[in-house]
């Protein structure tokens, strides 16, 4: 049933978060070329024909070009629209439209059609929704599997804050090969880059997934260049390793517009190389600590290399 919120109806991004904040000029090492080429359109014209929605489009990910080159869309499921007001954000603040029932089975036919090994599936926050979409997308990851079996899902969910705890269980119970939530930034940071969301809550949501099924590979990211320390992005990765996250990925924060959370600074290639050194050294299973490092860049390959993580520790 949807709930009542008092949520401003913000439906373009310009207009739901801040005044003007001034930019940093781009160093050379954040650029990147233009998206083009037969696979590029290929993706675009895949996603356009199914109705579906991508984080890579919503969220202006420089690394559209490259990905969908290679077929690699992060679907956004559950509409255009999130309930939550987060500062970096590009997605548009409002009221969501109702849930589209077809959407599941759509994104199953658009995962065949691509011929995609591994996929990753985001969404909104729905606040609106009792279950915070907990159901749609379990639906989703089992309609992708009828429809590719020999795909892996990587699921990149909300807190579910406003919900009951079955809300969590429901997605665990379709059996994503990924479970992944993002943290995004440290806990002091949270009040004016994620005011609707927890951090410890966030934290205590992965390492829930773990408790249910052990199975399932946990991951979690931040972003960097917000404002934090080097000592806050170290404490955040031994939280992370005491909630036993596998896989943590950890990448340039980028202001989407003049009106967003402002660049604090650009975290220069010597020092990801440092936080994906101490990250490997505090036991995570896999690292990806790069300048234009995403949550589904590389996820495929990535998924892979994990796995052979596990493996080796097993044979241990």
């Amino acid at each position: 049933m949807p709930r009542d919120l008092k949520i401003p109806d913000q439906r373009h991004p310009e207009k739901a978060h801040r005044p003007e904040t001034p930019r940093l000029r781009k160093p050379d090492w954040i650029r990147v070329r233009a998206p083009s080429g037969e696979g590029y359109a290929k993706t675009r014209d895949t996603m356009r024909a199914h109705n579906l929605t991508t984080v890579c489009e919503e969220a202006g990910c420089p690394n559209v070009g490259e990905c969908w080159s290679q077929g690699h869309a992060t679907m956004m499921i559950m509409g255009e629209i999130c309930t939550r007001g987060c500062t970096f954000c590009n997605v548009a603040t409002g009221r969501p439209d109702a849930l589209d029932a077809f959407e599941p089975g759509r994104v199953g036919d658009a995962v065949k059609k691509l011929g995609l090994n591994h996929v990753v599936i985001t969404s909104v926050d729905r606040d609106d929704l009792e279950d915070g979409g907990a159901a749609h997308i379990a639906q989703t990851i089992r309609a992708t599997r009828r429809q590719s079996p020999g795909t892996t899902i990587e699921v990149l969910t909300p807190d579910f804050l406003r919900c009951g705890p079955e809300a969590l269980e429901t997605v665990v119970a379709a059996r994503p090969d990924v479970f992944n939530h993002n943290l995004e930034t440290v806990p002091g940071l949270y009040p004016e880059v994620r005011p609707g969301a927890r951090y410890f809550h966030s934290l205590r949501l992965l390492q829930r997934v773990k408790e249910i099924d052990p199975t399932i590979f946990t991951k979690s990211g931040i972003m960097v260049g917000l404002g934090e320390t080097r000592a806050q992005v170290h404490q955040v990765m031994d939280d992370m390793r005491a909630a036993d996250v596998d896989f943590i990925t950890i990448g340039q924060y980028l202001q989407p517009t003049p009106k967003h959370h402002v660049v604090a600074d650009y975290i220069t290639p010597e020092a990801f190389a440092g936080y994906e050194k101490a990250a490997w050294g505090k036991g995570f299973l896999m690292v990806s600590a790069t300048p234009l490092t995403r949550s589904s860049y590389h996820a495929g390959d990535d998924f892979a290399r994990l796995k052979a993580a596990r493996d080796a520790k097993l044979a241990v």
